[in-house]
Parts: C-alpha cells; sequence; structure tokens
C-alpha cells in the first residue's frame, strides 16, 4: 500500500542526498526495496526531507523536486511499520508463553518436580556417606 502510494506521489523524485538509481519510487520493485529499508529505519527522515524539497529550495522539476504531503506520507509509513514490528514482538512472547508456561505440564512445573527428586536423592546418598564417614573415624 505505501509502494504503489509512494510511486503515486514521489516517482518523479530520482535524485537526492539518500534517492538515488536504485532507491526511489520509479519502478514498483525499487520502490518496494525502498519502503522496505525504510521499514527498518534506515535513513527514513533523510529520504523524507528528500521529498520534500520545492521551488523555494532550488530544486529541479522532474529530478529532485516533491511536496509537503511527504511529511505526512513517511510519519504515517514509519508509525504503521513500528506498530506492526512492535506487534509482530508481542505476539512472540505471547505465543511463547502460552506454550511453555500456561499448560499443566510446564517447564516450571517440570523442573520444580526435577528439583525436589533431585535435593532427595542427593540428601540420602550424601547422608549415608557421611554416617560412614563417622563410624570410620570412631
Amino acid at each position: 500500500m505505501f509502494t504503489i502510494m509512494g510511486w503515486f506521489l514521489f516517482q518523479t523524485i530520482t535524485e537526492g542526498d539518500v534517492i538515488g538509481p536504485l532507491k526511489n519510487f520509479t519502478t514498483f520493485q525499487n520502490g518496494f526495496l525502498l519502503v522496505f529499508a525504510l521499514s527498518t529505519g534506515e535513513d527514513w527522515n533523510k529520504v523524507m526531507f528528500d521529498c520534500t524539497r520545492t521551488a523555494k529550495d532550488g530544486c529541479i522539476d522532474g529530478i529532485n523536486c516533491g511536496s509537503g504531503i511527504a511529511y505526512i506520507y513517511y510519519m504515517l509509513l514509519v508509525l504503521v511499520c513500528s506498530h506492526v514490528m512492535l506487534n509482530l514482538f508481542i505476539l512472540v512472547i505471547i505465543q511463547q508463553f502460552e506454550k511453555y508456561y500456561l499448560p499443566k505440564e510446564n517447564m516450571i512445573t517440570k523442573f520444580k518436580n526435577d528439583l525436589t527428586c533431585f535435593m532427595k536423592v542427593w540428601k540420602e546418598l550424601t547422608q549415608d556417606r557421611y554416617k560412614c564417614h563417622k563410624i570410620k573415624e570412631n
């Protein structure tokens, strides 16, 4: 959705500080790669400023002239992508929590049972050994 919107709004911008031969909206493929890179947080603000140049800033029409709508577009892009990535991160945490800690036979219960069993066996084995040492000393 953002690739198509970016292509519609910024397809004439082919040069800038960050915008270049591969990072632009002239084709769908280039636009998709640019949106993917921006969703990771890579220089999104520089691309936004490349797309906001106007005649007052000395831009060349058809090469690096943009519009003020770029501020809204890039802010929305970053907010939506950050929201999606945050939700995916939280989803992974919740799935792991449900998998390992909510069932009756979860990892914590198994660990407690194993630890209790280990402590009982350890206690039995060490007490018998300690008794043998006391008998030998006497």
